[in-house]
Formats: C-alpha cells, structure tokens, sequence
C-alpha cells in the first residue's frame, strides 16, 4: 500500500529549510484534508489558524520554548478549541444539515440538534473542553497524513505556551484555545532526526483480536 510506504516516510521533523515554502495549490489541499477531518457529531468545533508572517512566527516561536521548527517551518498551522459558543456551533451544523433538505425532514433534524445540544450542555465544563480538545487531535492526524502523501514534512507539537498563544493570536476573544501546533514544510537535509530508525510496538503488543 502506499499509504503505508508514506507513513514509513514521515517522521516528527526537527529541522526544517527555512528557504522553501509550500505552494498554493498544495496549501489548498492540506486545508481541505484538514476540513474533511472527523469529528464527534460532525461539528468540526475547532478552528485553524495558518501563520505565514514572520512577524507572528517569531513572536510564537518564543513561546514555543525557542523551538527554530516554528520559524523555519514554512507554515505554522495552529489548532484551537472552543471553551464557549458551543450551541452557535450546534446550530450552524444544523443550518448546513438542513440546507437542500426537502422540508418533511427538517423536524428531524431540528431535534437531532437538540439532543447535540442537551448532550453537550449536560456535560461539566472540565469534560466539555477535554472533548472539545479531543476533536482536534483527529484534525491534526488528517493534516499529518496528507502533508506525508504530499511529501511535506510536518511536527505536531504540544510544547508550546498556550496562554501565551491565545494573548498573542487574540484567541480568548474568539472564545479559542489553542490546543496543538503544527510547523509544516520541508526538511533541512541536515536534520539528524530523518535517519532515526522507525520504531513502533509490534502488531502481537498492539493488538488482539477477540
């Protein structure tokens, strides 16, 4: 399978060259892998930030503990949550859910929007974020993949200061919290992590069939 050869391929890049960027026609095809994510009910409660500016990036980069991957990546992609508007959320799903539909429908999905609701508001507010967060880590395995399949080289990140991003991107303001980053681009041919042998538990520890 070629996927499984991409994914032999990929690796958590370290060092990136600064001097290449990733066309636009390839940017597009990340954005749309990333809109094509997964998500529990399908409501995508998460939004991606994509920094270009070098400005912002060096900015991130220190509160990215001095990680050179933020600037010299040639994309940052910065996935954040929502902590609040989850019911906005619900309804534009449901506004999307309903468009074209005949309208003998739209009661059942008018109420499929209402048992989302009830699921989601029922929940503390600890549990509601951590299954916000949730969602975006299957967004940021989307972005993963397709950046493999176009032979960019990617590095999901959690260390990272996050109160620091959110004051710096204006996120608190958007009702956002962001969750994982991502540097995206190509690797420097001096970056000692790609020669690193793959290793990963064997199929006998990893996994039983019942």
């Amino acid at each position: 399978m070629n996927l499984i050869e991409t994914l032999n391929w990929r690796y958590a890049t370290k060092k990136f060259d600064p001097q290449k960027k990733i066309d636009s026609d390839s940017l597009e095809l990340l954005q749309e892998a990333i809109r094509l994510s997964v998500s529990s009910y399908g409501l995508q409660l998460y939004k991606v930030l994509i920094i270009e500016d070098p400005k912002v990036k060096k900015l991130l980069r220190e509160a990215s503990w001095d990680q050179s991957q933020i600037m010299d990546a040639s994309h940052l992609f910065v996935f954040c949550s929502y902590n609040q508007h989850f019911t906005e959320g619900i309804d534009s799903f449901i506004n999307l859910l309903q468009d074209g539909i005949d309208e003998s429908k739209k009661t059942g999905i008018l109420a499929y929007g209402e048992t989302i609701k009830e699921s989601v508001n029922q929940m503390e507010e600890s549990k509601r974020q951590a299954w916000s967060e949730k969602q975006v880590y299957l967004a940021m395995n989307n972005l993963l993949i397709a950046a493999a399949e176009l032979k960019l080289d990617a590095c999901p990140m959690e260390g990272f200061e996050a109160d620091k991003y959110d004051q710096i991107l204006g996120l608190r303001e958007q009702g956002l919290h962001a969750v994982l980053v991502a540097p995206v681009g190509f690797r420097a041919a001096n970056d000692s992590a790609q020669f690193r042998k793959k290793v990963r538990r064997s199929k006998e520890e990893l996994f039983e069939i019942i």
